[in-house]
């Protein structure tokens, strides 16, 4: 059954007036609000049928389909669903930003289920509450409306893959020239890897990724990785001493965890309202659990040909490893590790705090590294 979309371009069946997606304001639909009711003042006396029984279905991060139970000796006289959509309050958000604005979504009355798809008003992973009202537009022009509908909740989902390929592409744009690079590290306390030592059998384990990055990424609070580094100093071809994470470093030849058996995927590419731009990659051992989780989520890269991150075999049998100089690329290795496997030692340099990432939020409004469903 063909669904109605509620979106900037909506089905040519409306009317321009009527049928333009916008905040239904009091002076358009003649409605008000009362008690978290809509009325309208000069409604004709018509009874109209209370949409029960609302489900929501295939939900995306930009749009979802909806249907309820209706009477079908009363649809002949129903002309509109008016759908009040609005993000689920949350305690803790910040008092000061504004509120925002309630968004009341007119369709001409179609067949059900109905999608309801915009970017402009979903966004990806968020908690959105939503009513339903039935309506019939009169000949005077004012609407017969029943009463709201009980309000049902839902979340919409991450990104899809290809969404997340529309990421990859902006982020090949600013990659820039390839560097070698010999080592991947983490940064830590001193407390961190004694940790490893005394508890872990001197393993460093995976651990739930943050929600830094976008927030319609499908790794944030789901995946389970071991966060380390691979960028160098252009002049020095060496990892920087500085780091925002703590003054000791484990540090471990790039061949050990990116084998040829190592499957690589682009997981995000942010920035956090500075110039810096960030690539989240994965690396993960092929049939591992990790590999298994990406593998329908998130674009898998080519080892040998991508814009971020390559092992390639010359022709002398010597492997080499290059990372993209523009980005500042942040790798999860999603097994554990051995700090056998490696070396620890204390760096020379200064613990840069506000280069941290630890979950970190993406700016919405760089125009580099946002796309259109969402931050």
């Amino acid at each position: 059954m063909e669904a109605a979309s509620l979106a900037h371009g909506v089905a040519s069946s409306l009317s321009p007036l009527e049928g333009m997606i916008k905040n239904v304001s009091l002076e358009s639909l003649q409605l008000c609000e009362r008690d978290g009711k809509a009325e309208d003042p000069g409604v004709v006396g018509m009874e109209l049928p209370v949409a029960r029984n609302i489900k929501i279905s295939n939900i995306t991060c930009d749009s979802f389909k909806i249907c309820w139970d209706m009477d079908p000796h009363t649809t002949e006289k129903i002309t509109h669903y008016f759908i009040d959509l609005n993000k689920k309050e949350n305690k803790n958000s910040n008092k000061f930003k504004h509120k925002d604005v309630p968004t009341k979504l007119v369709a001409k009355a179609v067949p059900l289920p109905m999608t309801v798809r915009g970017h402009w008003f979903l966004s990806p992973r968020t908690e959105y509450t939503v009513a339903v009202q039935i309506a019939s537009k009169q000949t005077d022009g004012d609407y017969a409306v029943s009463e709201w509908s009980d309000i049902v909740e839902f979340c919409t989902a991450d990104y899809s893959s290809v969404h997340l390929t529309q990421l990859l592409q902006k982020a090949e744009v600013i990659a820039g020239r390839m560097l070698k690079f010999s080592v991947f590290y983490r940064n830590q306390h001193e407390e961190y890897f004694q940790h490893c030592r005394d508890v872990l059998g001197s393993r460093m384990m995976p651990s739930v990724k943050d929600n830094s990055g976008s927030h319609g990424s499908p790794l944030s609070g789901k995946l389970e990785g071991i966060f380390l580094s691979c960028n160098t100093e252009f002049n020095t071809g060496q990892p920087p001493q500085d780091s925002p994470y703590g003054r000791f470093r484990f540090q471990i030849p790039a061949e050990v965890l990116f084998t040829p058996d190592t499957r690589l995927y682009f997981g995000d590419f942010y920035c956090m309202y500075t110039a810096y731009h960030y690539v989240i990659l994965v690396l993960a051992p092929r049939g591992s659990r990790g590999d298994l989780y990406c593998r329908d989520r998130l674009p898998e890269l080519d080892v040998t040909n991508n814009r971020f991150l390559t092992r390639v075999c010359g022709e002398d049998g010597r492997v080499v490893f290059q990372h993209a100089q523009d980005v500042i690329l942040e790798l999860i290795y999603t097994e554990p590790v051995q700090l056998a496997q490696g070396t620890v030692s204390q760096i020379s340099g200064h613990q840069l705090m506000s280069f941290s990432t630890v979950n970190a939020k993406k700016d919405p409004s760089c125009k580099t590294c946002n796309i259109s469903v969402g931050r």
